[in-house]
């Protein structure tokens, strides 16, 4: 089908599988990575070294401390956050490593790294037309001329989508059945353009994790308005595999695996842009209190 020859070209599904900002942080002594590429190479497991996770609030934001050493990211920065609700979930993450830490399952802190490391050095206005980009390709524009009963469930799934975005932002987004895909209207990105300016570095960062995860910037702006949840914008953003699993079965394993592993990122996506946005602090900082 043509839509899986457009996927590879966009560099497949197994991106689904890779977090746009690489593994979380190493803690120094220990490898750093200080690649420009645009996702870290992933580090192998190592054992737990730690005991106790804390954070304290430092001039730059909020720390991770690991018994009495500083977290720090691939580059040796200071693994500093702006919220201490997410200096929280990101200790969190590390209390939560059993005897060998998992990097890849740590996905607050790999988006963490990436905001802090930028190893793309990109600029707030790069970050938003990355995001903005997603529309030429958006998962829910793209539609088949058959069998009907795709053509019926996507109409009756994603339609309801796309006129709630046209409406909540005053905007116009089409879909198309041709592989050159959607003809989306200047209007429209100049309006979404200037809504994500609205975001600071850090939530955008997130906003492109997650709309590279669903291959959708429209169904990424419904999580973040809280018009769908992770489990609805998921299985949105798969209704076709969703339709040939129930057509011809599934793999064993392999499909429920990808369906975890691709709610666990955007559900730790998600977080990471409201916490990247929220300004309060709370009243216990240390997670063993």
């Amino acid at each position: 089908m043509w839509r899986s020859c457009l996927r590879l070209r966009d560099g497949g599904r197994r991106l689904l599988n890779r977090p746009a900002g690489g593994p979380c942080a190493s803690m120094s002594p220990g490898p750093t990575i200080p690649s420009l590429a645009r996702a870290y190479a992933p580090p192998t497991e190592r054992k737990r070294f730690y005991q106790n996770v804390s954070i304290t609030q430092g001039e730059g934001g909020f720390e991770i401390n690991l018994d009495q050493r500083k977290l720090k990211t691939p580059q040796a920065k200071l693994f500093t956050v702006p919220s201490e609700a997410l200096a929280i979930a990101v200790a969190t993450e590390w209390d939560s490593q059993q005897d060998t830490i998992k990097y890849y399952t740590m996905h607050l802190t790999t988006l963490c790294n990436t905001s802090l490391d930028n190893p793309t050095q990109r600029n707030k206005d790069q970050l938003i037309r990355a995001a903005v980009k997603f529309l030429d390709t958006d998962t829910i524009c793209y539609r088949v001329e058959e069998p009907e009963t795709l053509v019926e469930l996507q109409r009756n799934e994603w339609d309801p989508i796309i006129e709630w975005a046209e409406k909540r932002y005053g905007v116009e987004i089409n879909s198309s059945t041709s592989i050159m895909g959607p003809s989306i209207p200047a209007k429209t990105r100049e309006v979404l353009v200037s809504h994500l300016a609205s975001y600071n570095t850090w939530a955008l960062q997130g906003i492109e994790f997650v709309a590279a995860q669903l291959k959708s910037l429209v169904l990424t702006l419904g999580l973040i308005d809280l018009h769908l949840t992770v489990e609805q914008a998921v299985l949105l953003s798969r209704l076709e595999e969703e339709y040939q699993i129930q057509k011809w079965g599934n793999i064993e394993w392999a499909h429920d695996y990808e369906l975890q592993e691709l709610r666990a990122r955007t559900a730790a996506g998600t977080l990471f842009i409201h916490l990247c946005s929220e300004s309060t602090t709370v009243k216990h900082k240390l997670l063993n209190e």
